[in-house]
């Protein structure tokens, strides 16, 4: 039997596995299957080759728990170690420089394993010991057994293995007998193996037999050798994908959309399904979908080294082995493969939806409504994607007719042109809220779409950068007339100090609430307009939407919502209101003012400000003028509404 110290120049290497790994320690059992498929995927390439003789046998990987003993061993069938390959491989590890490297990175757990390659040393996170029984292929090869408590120290002799390939036997730690339990490790295979090209067998197939699990005489295989994404895609078909997408995401209950298969060998090896999920609201709940291989063997669902962030909201598989991945095979390191990968995914995915659009339009309008945000999240944040998805972007109308910005832009190219030349584009978030002002640009001809999407804001004010004399405007935030002005607005006949007088009268009457603000302004709009009404600055509404959904922003998001309140100086009740206080209070004579000389006398327009800003009699009136323009609006609610509808019965 020998005995020696593991090589490294530190004799601080297990307490520093310990420390740094503590948080991802379950990735160990990962690593030493891994090791396993490897050993067995390297004895079957010999074999293909001649160098290994003979049928190969049983190739299967095993994970088998020792309650009793408390032992968790993994077992391959494959190529196995001689005493002198055990020494180099697992006895001299590459960890020069141990201590200066722990200083240097003590911040970064993720650091530690991922730059020496210690796979197969992850397993002493949860081991109090570790021992190694091997049987190399090669003729006339002992087998040989290694043993380890944690420690630089370690025994190694000869033993008697029956068969070729070698079993790791980990003697857990009390703190972490968690993994002696079979529902833990079947979920961390299931998780990390479930792929791999080599039969990974845990325990016994069992089923529910007179109401209880009885256990079957056949193994129990965790893994599909054969995934759909390795297969070539003349092999499958539309339900092949389908299965495996459920394969991916047993919970998902919706089908996706479509998919994409990526299979490409230079200048780089990538393959993968991307599957388009239905996404309508809420970016955040879809991320992370994404399940990123190394040759199959599950790496990490956290993808944004790899892909542009927009597209971490498709499902599926990315596996290359040209990603530079950390020996825990858990961090991604950035590099010009992976963003060559990157710009390959993007250009791909853009290329699939153009060639979809083109092939159906129909159909891809039937889709868009699920698709718009990935879509959109994609023409905001990269550059290169905005210039191929600008033609097939979709806006839709009321009507829920779909168009391209440049189809549409020709579809109200002739109507919707102010004096100035730009092109005004009507839209609502909310067609029951805005129903008034939608009927009213219905009438004048105009078409207006549906922005109700988290994104649309964004997307609005991206579109007015990039089309000059273009603009978005939400149809309640000014009169029609001035939001497509076809010529200056007609002089009405009050003087501004009859619009002084109304202003004040709406003013002392307006609801107070905290952060909220109205400004009241005269319009002559027309007369079949309401008499009062609510409009909304589109800037500064717009402005705060994004600040919503945008850092650096805040500041808007704490402005109080600010509305204009248009009295229209055009409808009959607005005219009957000022005609009746002008005319009753030019027959009457007016109070001699004692602060005026002898011989002069109070003008008749100073009489009106004072009495049309009392108005009286005619608060009721007004309150449910403003209510209706709040009604309108949908701003009047509980006991403002209650008293709107009481004061209606007692003026019917």
């Amino acid at each position: 039997m020998a005995k020696g110290n593991i090589g490294v120049t530190s004799d601080n290497i297990f307490p520093v596995i310990k420390k740094f790994l503590y948080s991802d320690h379950e990735i160990f059992l990962r690593e030493l299957i891994s090791n396993a498929v490897d050993a067995t995927t390297k004895l079957k390439t010999l074999s293909s080759v001649g160098e290994v003789k003979g049928d190969l046998g049983d190739t299967r990987v095993r994970v088998c728990i020792n309650k009793e003993k408390k032992t968790l061993t993994v077992s391959d069938h494959g190529i196995g170690m001689t005493a002198e390959e055990v020494d180099k491989f697992i006895n001299q590890i590459a960890f020069s420089g141990a201590e200066e490297f722990v200083n240097k990175y003590k911040d970064k757990t993720e650091a530690i394993i991922g730059h020496f390659g210690l796979g197969f040393y992850s397993a002493f996170m949860v081991s109090k010991k570790v021992e190694i029984f091997s049987q190399s292929y090669k003729e006339d090869a002992k087998a040989v057994h290694w043993s380890c408590e944690g420690d630089p120290e370690y025994t190694m002799e000869d033993t008697i293995k029956a068969e070729r390939g070698t079993d790791i036997v980990l003697h857990i730690d009390d703190e972490f007998s968690q993994y002696l339990e079979d529902a833990t490790i079947e979920g961390l295979l299931k998780k990390y193996c479930k792929f791999l090209p080599v039969e990974i067998a845990f325990g016994k197939k069992k089923e529910w037999k007179d109401g209880k699990q009885v256990e079957l005489d056949e193994e129990n295989i965790i893994n599909d050798i054969n995934p759909a994404w390795t297969r070539k895609p003349s092999e499958l078909k539309d339900e092949d994908y389908d299965k495996f997408y459920h394969e991916l995401y047993p919970t998902q209950m919706e089908e996706p959309l479509f998919h994409i298969h990526l299979n490409v060998d230079y200048p780089f090896n990538l393959t993968g399904i991307l599957y388009f999920p239905k996404i309508k609201t809420n970016l955040d709940v879809h991320r992370n979908k994404i399940q990123l291989y190394c040759n199959q063997v599950y790496v990490t669902d956290e993808v944004e080294n790899i892909v542009p962030e927009y597209l971490t909201l498709l499902h599926g598989v990315i596996d290359s082995p040209d990603i530079p991945l950390n020996v825990s095979r858990s961090y991604l390191q950035s590099d010009n493969n992976v963003k060559k990968i990157s710009g390959y995914i993007t250009k791909k995915v853009a290329d699939k939806l153009a060639e979809l659009y083109k092939a159906d339009k129909d159909e891809f309008a039937k889709k868009w409504d699920d698709i718009k945000m990935f879509i959109q999240f994609g023409m905001l944040t990269d550059e290169k994607f905005y210039e191929k998805a600008k033609d097939f972007a979709l806006l839709k109308n009321l009507d829920g007719k779909y168009a391209t910005l440049e189809e549409y832009k020709d579809q109200i190219r002739e109507n919707q042109v102010d004096k100035d030349g730009n092109m005004v584009v009507l839209y609502t978030n909310d067609p029951d809220a805005h129903y008034t002002y939608i009927e009213r640009a219905k009438k004048k001809g105009y078409d207006v779409l549906l922005m109700d999407g988290e994104l649309d804001v964004h997307c609005m004010s991206q579109a007015e950068q990039k089309n000059e004399k273009l603009r978005f405007v939400r149809i309640d935030s000014d009169t029609i007339e001035n939001l497509i002005k076809k010529e200056d607005a007609a002089k009405d006949t009050y003087t501004d100090e009859q619009k002084e007088g109304l202003r004040k009268a709406f003013e002392g009457l307006l609801p107070e609430a905290e952060k909220l603000k109205y400004y009241v302004s005269c319009e002559a709009t027309s007369a079949d307009a309401l008499p009062v009404f609510l409009t909304q600055n589109e800037f500064m509404r717009r402005m705060k939407e994004m600040s919503a959904h945008q850092q650096g922003m805040s500041f808007y998001g704490q402005m109080p919502d600010s509305y204009n309140l248009v009295i229209n100086t055009a409808h009959p009740l607005i005219q009957e209101l000022v005609n009746k206080e002008t005319s009753e209070q030019v027959e009457e004579k007016p109070t001699p003012d004692p602060s005026l000389k002898g011989g002069e006398e109070e003008k008749p327009q100073e009489t009106v400000i004072k009495t049309v800003y009392k108005l009286e009699g005619e608060d009721e009136r007004l309150k449910q003028l403003i209510d209706i323009a709040l009604l309108a609006s949908g701003q009047l609610k509980g006991e403002a509404l209650a008293k709107f509808v009481n004061r209606s019965v007692e003026l019917l």
